[in-house]
């Protein structure tokens, strides 16, 4: 009777926003595809089989990600009453997209901070109840607006729709790109003075959290909201996702989605994880409909399996559910302790 009530509970959240969804064609998007030193991926635009070219892609990206993810070096960081910006590391050729905007929560002069990352279509304000929480612990925060997000947004879009889309390259652009971004927000706090450090990701930005703490050395702990071990999974099973499946289904199975993807799934870079011996704080909610728990569960036993070092709340509510109270703050508190245990020496 619980999972039925908070499940209709969901259901209505969920749909509050239907009157700004849309369903985008299905597109393999090879055109967006990074080129990478010696990688060649503009074989669409002569001929070659675009789906061809997005397998061989998420291969190679799987098998040497530390390029794939290797960060170029970001000049004209700019910190203006709160508010830094910067020119993104991985542009992708949309202006106001390639801006990069965040928000910054001191919680003095020097010390633990970390990078939070929202959830998908997160508007301005979202998550800076948690970030004011951190500092209460003794924890800045710097939150970034992920790619066409808040002011990355190009104006004749009314939601994220290029983030995560039925454009199966464009998505993996984009994600890219949020990993990046993430990582020369390390380097802009690393420099700033602050120390040690860490990320929080909320959704999808849980996903790309996992990536970058995977490949950025410099994080000492990470917090994961809602938890999956693949990417493609959530997008087609979760109700958040459901007009982007809506497009997907009219070129792919979710089976050859979750192998194009990979390259944005934690279940990728468990041994990275194992390697690296970081503290990590994994978040489900019991009843979720966007994160269904039976993945959630299967990211906690393969944790469990490779001995990753990890800590586990269980969320007495669902997705959406998790930012009204008393579950926001129950989530709210379970980060901020942890960061403060982990971090705040």
């Amino acid at each position: 009777m619980i999972r039925s009530f908070f499940h209709a509970w969901e259901r209505r959240l969920a749909f509050t926003d239907d009157f700004e969804r849309r369903v985008l064609p299905f597109d393999w998007g090879a055109e967006f595809l990074p080129s990478l030193g010696s990688w060649d991926d503009t074989g669409a635009g002569h001929g070659a089989d675009p789906r061809e070219i997005l397998h061989e892609h998420a291969q190679r990206a799987l098998a040497d990600s530390d390029t794939y993810f290797e960060l170029a070096p970001v000049e004209d960081f700019r910190l203006d009453d709160g508010h830094l910006t910067f020119t993104s590391p991985a542009p992708t050729g949309v202006p106001a997209n390639d801006r990069v905007h965040a928000s910054f929560y001191p919680a003095a002069p020097r010390g633990p901070a970390v990078v939070v990352l929202p959830h998908w279509n997160a508007k301005e304000g979202a998550q800076d109840g948690l970030c004011r929480l951190l500092n209460r612990f003794g924890v800045g925060a710097l939150k970034l607006a992920l790619p066409y997000h808040e002011r990355r947004m190009p104006d004749d879009l009314v939601r994220a729709d290029f983030t995560i889309s039925p454009n199966i390259g464009r998505t993996l652009q984009s994600c890219r790109q949020a990993v990046l971004d993430a990582r020369a927000a390390v380097s802009w706090l690393e420099a700033s003075g602050y120390g040690p450090l860490g990320i929080v990701g909320t959704s999808l930005g849980s996903a790309i959290a996992f990536v970058v703490i995977a490949h950025e050395p410099r994080l000492e702990a990470g917090v994961f909201n809602h938890i999956s071990p693949y990417f493609a999974d959530v997008v087609w099973r979760g109700i958040s996702t459901r007009q982007v499946r809506e497009g997907l289904e009219q070129g792919v199975d979710l089976n050859e989605l979750r192998k194009l993807w990979l390259p944005l799934s934690p279940f990728s870079y468990y041994e990275h994880l194992a390697r690296l011996r970081r503290p990590s704080l994994l978040i489900y909610g019991r009843y979720d409909l966007s994160f269904p728990p039976d993945l959630s569960r299967e990211l906690l036993r393969d944790f469990q399996k490779r001995e990753i070092d990890h800590e586990v709340f269980e969320l007495p509510c669902g997705h959406y559910t998790t930012a009204i109270f008393p579950f926001n703050w129950m989530d709210g508190l379970r980060i901020a302790r942890f960061l403060k245990d982990k971090l705040g020496r």
